[in-house]
């Protein structure tokens, strides 16, 4: 369950127009938050941000949807579970899971190599049109 705090971050960038990535980076946030406290850990950055990620669409947020075979046809399993009370089982199993992972997925050093392995993967166009419209924002604020 979501901190009430990050909710009210996540509802304020909604209301200022904050695209939903932007939404969604609060919960984010909060997961990286609950990593580097201890009070579960993650296999890798990449998990750590799915997990906020997925805190986000279950708060409402409207982000991208994951792209690929697999990401459709978890979707369609999901949308035929949605309604369906969660196994309790299966539940305290992912979370026994998560606290046995290491905690090293919260540092500063492996969220950097995530950080730059995304921009990589990212045209050059993408990269330079993200600087162009950051340099924008930034000129209307001042």
């Amino acid at each position: 369950m979501p901190e009430k705090k990050t909710r009210k971050r996540a509802a304020k960038a909604k209301r200022q127009g904050k695209s939903g990535s932007t939404q969604a980076g609060e919960y984010v946030r909060e997961e990286i938050h609950h990593v580097r406290k201890g009070k579960h850990g993650a296999k890798s950055a990449k998990q750590a941000i799915a997990i906020g990620l997925s805190k986000a669409r279950r708060a409402g947020v409207k982000t991208g949807k994951p792209k690929g075979k697999g990401a459709q046809k978890k979707a369609r399993q999901d949308s035929a579970r949605r309604g369906r009370k969660p196994s309790a089982s299966r539940s305290r199993g992912a979370s026994k899971g998560l606290k046995r992972q290491s905690r090293s997925a919260g540092s500063k050093r492996a969220l950097s190599r995530q950080a730059k392995g995304a921009a990589r993967r990212r045209s050059a166009a993408s990269r330079s049109a993200s600087a162009r419209k950051a340099a924008r924002t930034r000129a209307r604020r001042r």
